[in-house]
């Protein structure tokens, strides 16, 4: 938060300053114009050996900028003119070490082969998307002693390599809004710009606006502007701080896709910026009558998938369902025994439950409105996950969606409320994420556009692709895979955060971001391992059950409290 509003003070103080104009450079260095580097970049130090000038190119290769200027004074002069690294970047570990390969030495004195190993912590895609990656890393360069006496590397690599260190000081995470047409709600997309200068945050945010959503997510959402429209200029500051954005191609869109499109741009700004933003299309105000906006005067497009403050929660214990908030039974033979619960669901809007019941030494699947009877489902198992509810689309008729469940470890399943009032069993292809392995839970994000997995007691999130006759999922990728380990459960603290817990004694709970960039770890004190259950939701304390009861804690860092109606063996889940 502090980078942020460091970042936030600098932006505002150049976008002051009328003769300055803001400029909108790519985000992920592209390599697209090689040639010496510019006069103002030094040169390295005098006298650096080659191991030191291997590192010290690997270091400045993380400074975004026309040609990689920063990391070019490090090569030759034929590599200099020559060089074109490949778009994207490889994040590695801060430790990696440098060595001379002996095996390859040529027996001239001037000449030298350094190996440089590590550990790949992900990459940075094209489209400015971080993807986890658990594999080594090792990269040979060779060097050569300059007529004036200084190594320079003369093979440099298409690849790039940075620490996470330093992509972390250069590069800006920014949530990118998405609209989901089967939520009515806007979803982020973590993507990364250049942090320098701060004056261009806008316009690099608007360039991945423009581009669309990043591969992941491609399918789950809907692009608003498509490949037609267009930026007429920069994103520039007027004299008063308005930033002016002019599209084009944005022709004959309704006045529903314009209001869209313009709470897109904002709400994708917010995070670089506190102006107000004045949106064109073709010189006019994009939405007639509306030219100027700010993030807080837009419409709640998130209302429906946060769960009420009212709603505060339930739990399973010993077969029944109990209120979090005052730890009585609900209604319905949910609570009073009438059925052997296993695990249950509350819907986000609170007015349905779903539970696996354990009937005849299967664990069958029942759905309907919370305090009532619930209807017995055709789906059934040795066993099934805990449910997890996706929401509909505004106008779709309905207000809970559809129920997911894993059946048997291998099979991903969803039943949807059909016309007579019957839940009814429909298809999902998730080939791709039962190949990873065993799933044992399963958290639909409350927008409806992804999902969360522990598969193999790993963490994992892939994307709900939805069309006119299927629903799959896609791109499943596998979080902080080195270090997050014997994960139990999961759930959906914000739309692009997690709260897992783990059976570890030393990482108990995590919060980790959707794209698995980094991990933040709770503080362990109170909890006695392991931790068995947690759940988390926006604007909620997180809330997990270790084996004395129910603990929570609203921040990362904070001690764990009983929470107020614990009780042993209890399962909390707050809606959705």
């Amino acid at each position: 938060m502090k980078r942020l509003l460091a970042l936030l003070a600098v932006f505002l103080l150049v976008a002051g300053c009328a003769n300055i104009p803001l400029e909108s450079q790519p985000v992920v260095v592209s390599g697209d114009k090689p040639g010496q580097a510019p006069a103002d970049v030094p040169e390295p130090a005098a006298g650096i050996d080659p191991l030191t000038v291997t590192r010290q190119f690997i270091r400045n290769s993380a400074a975004p900028g026309t040609a990689s200027a920063a990391a070019r004074v490090y090569l030759d002069d034929d590599a200099r003119r020559n060089w074109k690294p490949s778009p994207g970047l490889t994040i590695i570990d801060d430790t990696f070490g440098t060595v001379y390969d002996t095996s390859s030495s040529s027996g001239n004195p001037d000449e030298q082969v350094v190996n440089v190993r590590g550990f790949k912590l992900g990459t940075l895609s094209p489209d400015s998307a971080f993807l986890p990656v658990k594999a080594e890393y090792s990269q040979q360069f060779k060097l050569r002693k300059q007529q004036n006496g200084q190594w320079r590397i003369v093979d440099p690599p298409q690849e790039l390599a940075v620490t996470d260190e330093d992509f972390a000081l250069n590069y800006f995470r920014v949530p990118i809004s998405f609209y989901s047409p089967d939520s009515g709600a806007f979803v982020p997309d973590l993507r990364y710009v250049a942090a320098k200068p701060q004056a261009g945050l806008p316009g690099r945010v608007m360039d991945l606006v423009l581009q669309g959503p990043s591969e992941g997510l491609k399918g789950a959402v809907k692009d608003l502007l498509g490949d037609q429209v267009t930026i007429e200029s920069n994103v520039r500051s007027t004299d008063d701080g308005t930033l002016d954005i002019n599209l084009t191609g944005v022709g004959g869109a309704s006045l529903v896709d314009r209001n869209l499109i313009a709470a897109q741009i904002v709400l994708s700004l917010q995070t670089v910026t506190l102006s107000r933003v004045r949106l064109l299309a073709d010189g006019t105000a994009l939405v007639p009558e509306h030219e100027y906006w700010r993030s807080s005067e837009l419409p709640n497009y998130n209302v429906d998938i946060a769960p009420n403050s009212e709603l505060l929660g339930l739990m399973t214990v010993n077969g029944r369902v109990r209120s979090l908030g005052d730890g009585q039974p609900v209604g319905g033979p949910a609570g009073n025994g009438g059925y052997k619960v296993v695990s249950a669901a509350q819907s986000v809007d609170g007015k349905r439950l779903a539970v696996v019941e354990e009937r005849d030494g299967r664990q069958w699947l029942r759905v309907g409105d919370l305090g009532h009877d619930l209807a017995s489902v055709d789906l059934f198992g040795g066993s099934l996950s805990r449910p997890t509810w996706r929401p509909v689309a505004r106008g779709g008729g309905g207000v809970s969606g559809e129920v997911w469940t894993v059946v048997d470890h291998n099979t991903v399943a969803r039943v949807t409320l059909a016309a007579d009032g019957r839940w009814v069993k429909a298809g999902v292809d998730a080939t791709m994420l039962t190949g990873l392995g065993q799933i044992t839970e399963m958290r639909l994000s409350r927008d409806g556009s992804r999902l969360a997995a522990v598969v193999n007691g790993q963490l994992v999130v892939a994307s709900i692709v939805r069309t006119a006759d299927s629903v799959a999922l896609r791109a499943p990728r596998k979080l902080q895979e080195r270090d997050l380990k014997d994960v139990v459960d999961v759930d959906w603290a914000t739309q692009d955060h997690l709260i897992a817990a783990t059976s570890s004694t030393s990482l108990p709970v995590v919060k980790v971001p959707l794209d698995g960039q980094r991990m933040d770890t709770f503080s362990g004190s109170n909890l006695t391992p392991p931790v068995h259950g947690v759940t988390a939701a926006p604007s909620r304390q997180n809330l997990v059950a270790d084996a004395g009861g129910l603990w929570v804690a609203s921040e990362l860092g904070e001690v764990w409290r009983p929470q107020a109606h614990t009780v042993t063996d209890a399962d909390p889940f707050y809606p959705g």
